[in-house]
């Protein structure tokens, strides 16, 4: 006997997805304490069991094919669910990320005394070498300055990091161990031009679409910033998101993310994956491929 094959099931959209959980989820805030400990705990079980599952189809695609689960992660959806599950650690900046956020913290204490400073180059493993501008690179406090002031914020954010080194030239050339900074004057390979500075509204946000790979722009001081726009809640696009005094509010469940950091003030674990920027003048390039 010939069993008869069962029509494919369309998938369901995400739209109608996040529909559903806002619709119960608006049902259930009012109702008593009592029956929202039911929910909580059947949601909890229904969660703890959808993690092991998920733990266990991960580690068996590993052994099949790391492109496979690689190229799955790359949907929005799946990425979503992962992080939330905690199955898949958040992206971590670049060294260069982190250490243009060490430098933004010291200028306005630079700035102040018509100062500056400058990253001029990454040699791996632990080195880093900047350059004081303007006033600072010839005050007689330049070396406390540089030590107590520079120095520490890079280590602070970057622990792999053992020497700062202050330079009084740019570095001419590049070693086989040495990243140039994407904030030098050269163009560098794997860079993408996007969009002027100026098309990014003050206080609020520049939607761009780069081969499919949908993001949003932000300006935080004279610093562009590029995050993946993708909700880490449920990957809902954050574009239609309301921005106050540099907090973006999720239009769907009202998560709210620290533009300038990219942390989740609703679940700090869940963080906005972050591309590292760089100018050309007023032009804005990211590295898509970080």
């Amino acid at each position: 006997m010939t069993q008869a094959k069962l029509p494919l099931q369309e998938s369901v959209s995400l739209e109608s997805l996040v529909s559903d959980i806002t619709h119960f989820e608006q049902a259930i805030a009012h109702w008593d304490e009592n029956q929202k400990v039911v929910v909580e705990g059947l949601k909890n079980a229904i969660e703890a069991l959808h993690k092991e599952a998920l733990t266990r189809l991960i580690r068996s695609v590993k052994q099949e094919s790391m492109p496979a689960l690689r190229q799955a992660v790359q949907d929005e959806v799946v990425y979503s669910l992962l992080r939330y599950h905690e199955l898949i650690k958040p992206p971590t900046p670049s060294l260069e990320i982190r250490i243009q956020q060490a430098l933004d913290e010291v200028r306005p204490g630079l700035q102040s005394h018509n100062g500056n400073v400058e990253l001029v180059a990454i040699k791996l493993p632990d080195t880093v070498e900047v350059k004081l501008v303007g006033n600072c690179s010839n005050c007689p406090a330049s070396t406390l300055t540089m030590k107590e002031g520079v120095e520490q914020a890079i280590k602070t954010h970057c622990p792999e990091i053992k020497n700062v080194v202050s330079v009084n030239t740019p570095v001419s050339g590049k070693a086989n161990n040495t990243i140039a900074s994407p904030f030098a004057a050269q163009e560098e390979t794997g860079w993408v031009a996007l969009a002027n500075i100026d098309q990014i509204p003050k206080g609020g946000i520049l939607t761009i679409d780069v081969d499919g790979l949908k993001l949003i722009l932000t300006r935080v001081g004279n610093n562009v910033i590029a995050y993946r726009n993708s909700c880490s809640h449920l990957a809902k696009p954050l574009d239609k998101g309301e921005v106050i005094e540099g907090i973006l509010t999720c239009p769907f469940h009202n998560f709210k993310y620290n533009l300038a950091t990219g942390e989740c003030l609703t679940a700090p674990e869940m963080t906005l994956q972050q591309y590292p920027v760089t100018m050309r003048g007023d032009r804005i390039l990211i590295q898509c491929d970080a």
